[in-house]
């Protein structure tokens, strides 16, 4: 009986392409990449597997919500296109990638904290003498967050670094907790406020 080597070695040759395919899907997004994408911005994420993987991530954490959302999936569906128009428009940014990188991190909170889909602690009151009360609650995400509520307004704040407490940063706002008393900034150049947490 001869002997083909062409034959024997088939099987490791499908096996070696099937570990290729594996490794591309694990780097790709989950969208397909192309010549020709529709905007700068896939053409970036395609070419990062940093961006790539967070774009994964977001899919995910989307697919899920959906399901969970029953009714407000229509709702969830239409903020879901108008996030990625605002994440096309980072082709103008001078950090391309910096830019990406934060507009996903922060959807995929945004979408977590939203539809309960983290570990959450709270909603925790934190007294602010004469200036009110703020309301935080604390979730599980990466990074860590909190949607805070302070005369009927929320901010979404995502946790920077600090040398102590746990610092975390919105758009205006800030929520600085260090051994149950906080510092908080709520506004564009507004005074901060000294909170301790009630009880």
């Amino acid at each position: 009986m001869s002997f083909n080597p062409s034959v024997a070695f088939l099987p490791l040759a499908l096996l070696a392409a099937g570990f290729a395919s594996a490794a591309q899907a694990r780097t790709e997004p989950s969208f397909k990449c192309s010549p020709g994408m529709s905007s700068a911005a896939e053409t970036l994420i395609c070419q990062s597997e940093e961006l790539s993987t967070l774009d994964r991530k977001l899919a995910g954490v989307y697919d899920t919500a959906v399901k969970k959302a029953a009714n407000a999936a229509k709702t969830l569906k239409a903020e879901q296109r108008g996030w990625i128009k605002g994440r096309d428009e980072c082709w103008k940014a001078d950090d391309k990638q910096t830019c990406l990188r934060d507009s996903y991190t922060l959807r995929i909170v945004e979408i977590q904290t939203a539809y309960g889909l983290v570990p959450s602690t709270g909603p925790v009151k934190f007294d602010c003498a004469s200036d009110g009360s703020v309301v935080a609650t604390f979730f599980q995400t990466d990074p860590p967050s909190i949607n805070a509520t302070y005369k009927n307004q929320q901010s979404l704040m995502l946790a920077v670094p600090s040398g102590s407490g746990a610092h975390y940063q919105g758009r205006n706002e800030s929520f600085w907790e260090h051994q149950g008393e906080a510092l908080v900034t709520w506004g564009y150049g507004a005074k901060e406020m000294t909170c301790k947490k009630a009880g």
